[in-house]
C-alpha cells in the first residue's frame, strides 16, 4: 500500500476547496453554467490521458485518487483554472476575440511559480532530470499551458454563440472535442521542429507575441464585478506552492525558483489588487453593519 504524501493531499485538498468555491459561483449563475465548470474538468482529463499516450513525455505521482496514470486532482485544477481566469477576462475590456489570450496567459503565470515546485515534491516527472531546460521543465510545458487554456476558452466563447438550446448546453461538450484537438495538433507541431534554435524560437513567439498583444490593447479591469473565487483560484495556488517550497525547502534548489515564485505572486496580486481591496472593504463594512444592528 503506498505512502500517504501530505504534499499531495494538501494539494488534493486545495484544489477541491477551490473548486466548490467555483461550483457555487457557477450554480448561482445557471446550471448551464456549471455544465460549462465540469466540462472544463472533463477537458483537462481527457488532454492529459491523450498527451500522456501522445508523447509518453512524463508521468504523475500517485495520489489519492486516480483515473488510470492521471490524477483526478489534475483534471479538476484545469476545469478550475480555466472557468477562474475565464471570468476574469469576461470583466475585462478585452475584445472577446483576445479573452482566450489572456486566459492562457494567466494560466501561464501560475504554471511558472508551480511546475518546477511540483516535480521536486514527485508530484509529476519529466524524466529529464532536475537541470533539463527550466530547472528541469521543458519549454514545450509552457507552449502547452497556453495551448490548452487557449484552446479550450476560444472554442467554448465560440460554440456558446451559437443559438439557445445549442449555445448553452452543446458549447462545453464541443469545447472539449475542439480544445482536445487543438491541444493535440499544436503537441504535434511543437515537437515535430527538428531544429532547437526555430523550435524554441517559435515559443518564445508565440508567448511573446500574446504578452505583447494583451499589453498593446490595454484592458480595464472593473473591481466591483470580480467574486471572490477569481482571485482566490490563482492565489491559492501561488501560496500553496510558495509555502510547499520553503516548508520542504524544494523552492531553494536552485533559489532562482524562489525569485519566480515571489515575482508571479506579486504579478497576480498586482492583476486582482483592486478587486481584493474592494472585496476586504465590502466585507469588512458589512461585518461593521451587522454589529450596530
Amino acid at each position: 500500500m503506498p505512502v500517504l504524501n501530505l504534499y499531495f493531499l494538501a494539494f488534493e485538498i486545495l484544489v477541491l476547496v477551490l473548486f466548490l468555491a467555483c461550483l457555487q459561483n457557477a450554480w448561482q449563475r445557471g446550471s448551464w453554467v456549471v455544465w460549462q465548470l465540469l466540462s472544463g474538468v472533463l477537458f483537462g482529463l481527457l488532454l492529459e490521458w491523450a498527451t500522456i499516450q501522445q508523447l509518453d513525455a512524463y508521468e504523475y505521482g500517485r495520489f489519492l485518487v486516480m483515473l488510470g496514470p492521471v490524477p483526478v486532482v489534475v483534471g479538476v485544477a484545469w476545469g478550475t483554472i480555466i472557468y477562474s481566469v475565464r471570468s476574469f477576462s469576461d470583466r475585462t475590456s478585452l475584445p472577446e476575440w483576445a479573452r482566450p489570450v489572456l486566459d492562457g496567459l494567466m494560466a501561464l503565470n501560475i504554471d511558472l511559480s508551480i511546475d518546477a515546485i511540483a516535480i521536486r515534491l514527485g508530484m509529476w516527472d519529466w524524466g529529464k532530470g532536475l537541470d533539463y531546460q527550466y530547472f528541469g521543465v521543458p519549454y514545450n510545458n509552457f507552449w502547452a499551458w497556453f495551448w490548452v487554456v487557449f484552446s479550450f476558452s476560444a472554442s467554448l466563447r465560440l460554440l456558446s454563440k451559437l443559438p439557445n438550446f445549442w449555445g448553452r448546453w452543446f458549447s462545453p461538450a464541443g469545447a472539449i472535442i475542439c480544445g482536445t484537438t487543438g491541444v493535440l495538433i499544436t503537441n504535434e507541431l511543437i515537437t515535430n521542429i527538428p531544429n532547437d534554435l526555430i523550435h524554441y524560437a517559435t515559443i518564445a513567439a508565440v508567448l511573446g507575441s500574446a504578452l505583447l498583444l494583451i499589453l498593446a490593447l490595454h484592458p480595464e479591469f472593473p473591481v466591483q464585478s470580480q467574486a471572490a473565487f477569481v482571485f482566490l483560484v490563482p492565489l491559492g495556488f501561488h501560496a500553496y506552492f510558495l509555502i510547499a517550497g520553503l516548508v520542504s525547502g524544494v523552492i531553494l534548489n536552485p533559489p532562482f525558483l524562489l525569485v519566480v515564485s515571489i515575482v508571479m505572486s506579486i504579478v497576480a496580486l498586482g492583476l486582482h489588487r483592486d478587486a481584493l481591496n474592494y472585496w476586504y472593504r465590502s466585507n469588512r463594512e458589512s461585518k461593521t453593519e451587522k454589529a450596530s444592528n
